[in-house]
C-alpha cells in the first residue's frame, strides 16, 4: 500500500518541474521582447544618446535651485547687507540660468522623445500589419480577429505610453534623485545621512508595489482582453445574436467580464492608495527628522538657516521621484506584455512561404494537376485538431479551359482542394502544378494574377461599388469596371442606386443586399480576367432571378478560362464539362454530369434528391 509521501512525490516532481518550464519560458519570452525592443530602438539610438544627455544636464541644473537658496541666506543676503550686492547679482543670475536650462532642455527632451517615439511606432504598426497579412489563412483561422485588434491597438498603446510619458518620467526620476542626493550631501553631509537612512524604506516599500503592481496589472490585462474578445465576437455574429435571441445572455456574460475587469482595477487603485499614504508618511517622517536635528545644530550655530531651509527643499523634492519610478511599474508591466504578445505575432512564421523569382509575362494557360496530393490541417492552425488526412494521396488532373465543378458531403475535401489551389495552403506531400509548374515556384503576384477565387462570404471594403470592382485590375478604367459588372449581371442594380457606381458602401457592405455584395465580388474577380476562376460556394447568397443571370455570364465568361466551381445547389455545377463526386478526401465518380446521371450513382442520388427538393 503506498504512503500519502508517496503518493505526494509525482506530484511535488510534476510542480517542479512545471515551475522550471514556466521559468524557462518566462525567460524566453523576456530575450523575444527585448530582442524586439531593440530592433525598434537601434535606427534611433543616436537621438535617444543625444536626448539622454539633455536630461542629465537638465536635471543637474534643476537640483542647483536649493543650494543657490541656501547661498544666498548665509552669504550673499549678508553681505548685501553689508553692502556688497555682487554675490547675491551672482547667486540671482545663476538661479535664472539653471532655471532657464532645465525648462529649455526638458522641452526639447519631451518634443523630441515623442517625435522618436512616434516614428518608432509607426514603424511597429507597419511591420506587425505587414506581417499578419503575410502570415496567411492558416494564422487568421485560428488566431481569433479580437486578439488581432488587441495586438495593433492596446498592446501598441500601451508600447507607446512606455516610450513616451513612461520613459520620460522614468529617465527624469532616475537623473533628478541622482543630482538631488549628490547636492544634499555637498550641502551637509549630515543632512544626506537622514535622506539616505529615509531613502530605504522608500525602496523597499516601492518593490512591494512594484511586486503586487506587476500581479495585479496581470490580471487586470487578462480580463480585459477577455472583454475586448467578447465584444468583436458579439458583433461579428449580431445576425447569429438576434437571430436566435441570445442579447440577454450575451449581455449577462458581458456583464461578468466586466464586473471582473472592474474589481482588478479597483484592486490596482486600492494598491496605488496604500502606496502613496505610506510614501508621504515616509517622507514627512524624514522631513521632522531633519528639521529636528538640524534645528538643533541651528541652535548650536554649527549650521546656517540657508542650509536648513536647502536641506529640507532636497528632501521634499527627494521623494517626488519615488513616486514616479513607482508608477512606472505599471507602465512597464504594461509595455512588457504588449511586446510579449507583439513579439509573438511576429515571430509566427508562414506556412505558406512565397516564391523568390522574377514575374512571368506571359499568362498562363490554366492547366491544373494534383500530383499525389496529401494533406493535413494538423499542426497548420491552432484551431485544427483533426489528424486524419483530409486528402490522402489525390490526382487530379483539369486540361485548360475546362470547367470542373466538385461536389460531395460536408467534410470531402472539397474547399480543402480550393484552397490548395488558390494557395492559401501548401500540399504535406506530393504538388499542386499550374502548367506544370509546382505553385510553390510561381511568385505570389503571377500566381495572384492567374488565380482567382471567389469565396462565400463576399467582402467589400470602404469605398464606393466602382472601387471594390476595380480592386481587382488596379488603374481599371470607367468603361472596364462597367463592363465586367454587366457581365455578371450586376450592372442594372448598380446604376439604380442613387449615385450609381459611385455609391459609397460600408466596409461589409451593408447597402447591398447578400446576393448584391455577390454579384459585386463576381464582377471584381472577373475584371481581373484570370486564367483560373475558383468558385467556392460563390453563388450561395444569390436568389434565383440573380443565379439565372450567373448562369447566363458564366457560359460567355468560362469560355476558354479554366474553371472549378464547389456548390450544393446542383444548378450552378450542370452545365460544367466535368463533375467530380468526393468522399473523404478521395474522388468517388469523374465525368460529365449527364453521364454521371445516366450511370445512376453517388451524383446521380444527389441530383435526385435536389429535384425534389424543389417540387
Amino acid at each position: 500500500m503506498s504512503t500519502a509521501g508517496d503518493q505526494d512525490a509525482p506530484l511535488g516532481v510534476s510542480l517542479e518541474h512545471r515551475t522550471a518550464v514556466d521559468a524557462q519560458q518566462s525567460r524566453r519570452l523576456r530575450r523575444r521582447s527585448l530582442r524586439l525592443l531593440a530592433e525598434l530602438v537601434r535606427p534611433v539610438r543616436g537621438r535617444a544618446m543625444l536626448l539622454s544627455l539633455c536630461v542629465v544636464v537638465a536635471q543637474a541644473a534643476g537640483s542647483l535651485g536649493p543650494l543657490l537658496i541656501a547661498t544666498a541666506l548665509d552669504h550673499a543676503l549678508p553681505a548685501a547687507i553689508d553692502g556688497s550686492l555682487t554675490e547675491l547679482v551672482l547667486v540671482i543670475l545663476g538661479y535664472l540660468v539653471a532655471a532657464i536650462v532645465e525648462a529649455g532642455l526638458m522641452r526639447i527632451f519631451i518634443v523630441q522623445t515623442s517625435s522618436l517615439t512616434q516614428g518608432v511606432l509607426l514603424s511597429l504598426r507597419r511591420r506587425l500589419f505587414i506581417h499578419t497579412q503575410q502570415l496567411g489563412v492558416s494564422f487568421h483561422e485560428g488566431y481569433t480577429s479580437g486578439r488581432v485588434i488587441s495586438r495593433q491597438t492596446n498592446d501598441i498603446d500601451s508600447i507607446r505610453t512606455a516610450l513616451d510619458s513612461g520613459l520620460n518620467d522614468l529617465v527624469t526620476a532616475v537623473m533628478r534623485m541622482l543630482f538631488i542626493g549628490v547636492a544634499i550631501f555637498v550641502l551637509d553631509p549630515a543632512s544626506g545621512v537622514v535622506a539616505v537612512a529615509a531613502l530605504i524604506p522608500a525602496v523597499l516599500l516601492t518593490r512591494w508595489f512594484q511586486g503586487v503592481s506587476t500581479k495585479l496589472y496581470r490580471e487586470s490585462s487578462e480580463r480585459s482582453a477577455r472583454l475586448i474578445v467578447r465584444f468583436v465576437e458579439v458583433l461579428h455574429g449580431i445576425r447569429a445574436v438576434l437571430s436566435f435571441g441570445t442579447e440577454r445572455r450575451d449581455a449577462a456574460r458581458y456583464t461578468r467580464l466586466s464586473e471582473q475587469y472592474a474589481e482588478a482595477n479597483r484592486r490596482q487603485v486600492i494598491t496605488m492608495g496604500v502606496f502613496f499614504t505610506l510614501l508621504a508618511l515616509i517622507s514627512n517622517v524624514a522631513i521632522a527628522a531633519l528639521v529636528a536635528v538640524n534645528g538643533m545644530r541651528l541652535m548650536d550655530g554649527t549650521i546656517g538657516v540657508g542650509v536648513l531651509i536647502g536641506a529640507v527643499l532636497y528632501l521634499t523634492q527627494f521623494f517626488q521621484p519615488m513616486e514616479e519610478i513607482g508608477m512606472f511599474a505599471n507602465t512597464f508591466q504594461s509595455a512588457a506584455a504588449a511586446l510579449e504578445k507583439v513579439s509573438g505575432v511576429l515571430e509566427e512564421q508562414p506556412t505558406v512561404r512565397p516564391a523568390v523569382g522574377r514575374v512571368d509575362g506571359d499568362r498562363a494557360q490554366g492547366r491544373i494537376d494534383f500530383d499525389d496530393v496529401t494533406f493535413s490541417y494538423s499542426g497548420v492552425g491552432a484551431e485544427h485538431t483533426q489528424r486524419e488526412p483530409v486528402l490522402a494521396g489525390l490526382d487530379l488532373h483539369i486540361p485548360a479551359g475546362q470547367t470542373v465543378a466538385l461536389v460531395g458531403a460536408t467534410g470531402a475535401g472539397k474547399s480543402t482542394i480550393v484552397k490548395l489551389l488558390a494557395r492559401f495552403y501548401d500540399p504535406g506531400t506530393g504538388a499542386v502544378r499550374l502548367d506544370g509548374r509546382d505553385l510553390r515556384e510561381i511568385p505570389d503576384a503571377q500566381l495572384r494574377r492567374d488565380v482567382v477565387m471567389v469565396t462565400q462570404e463576399a467582402f467589400l471594403f470602404s469605398g464606393t461599388i466602382a472601387s471594390n470592382i476595380a480592386l481587382g485590375r488596379p488603374g481599371a478604367s470607367r468603361e472596364q469596371i462597367e463592363s465586367a459588372a454587366d457581365a455578371v449581371g450586376a450592372g442594372p442594380f448598380i446604376r439604380a442606386l442613387p449615385a450609381g457606381y459611385d455609391t459609397p458602401i460600408s466596409h461589409r457592405g451593408i447597402r447591398l443586399s447578400a446576393g448584391q455584395q455577390q454579384l459585386v465580388s463576381f464582377a471584381r474577380a472577373l475584371i481581373a480576367d484570370p486564367r483560373v476562376l475558383v468558385l467556392d460556394e460563390a453563388t450561395s447568397s444569390l436568389d434565383i432571378p440573380g443565379e439565372r443571370d450567373i448562369q447566363l455570364a458564366l457560359r460567355r465568361l468560362l469560355t476558354d478560362r479554366t474553371a472549378v466551381i464547389i456548390a450544393h445547389r446542383l444548378s450552378t455545377v450542370r452545365d460544367a464539362d466535368r463533375v467530380i463526386v468526393l468522399d473523404r478526401g478521395r474522388i468517388l465518380e469523374d465525368d460529365a454530369p449527364d453521364r454521371l446521371i445516366a450511370a445512376g450513382g453517388a451524383y446521380a442520388d444527389l441530383n435526385r434528391r435536389w429535384q425534389e427538393s424543389l417540387q
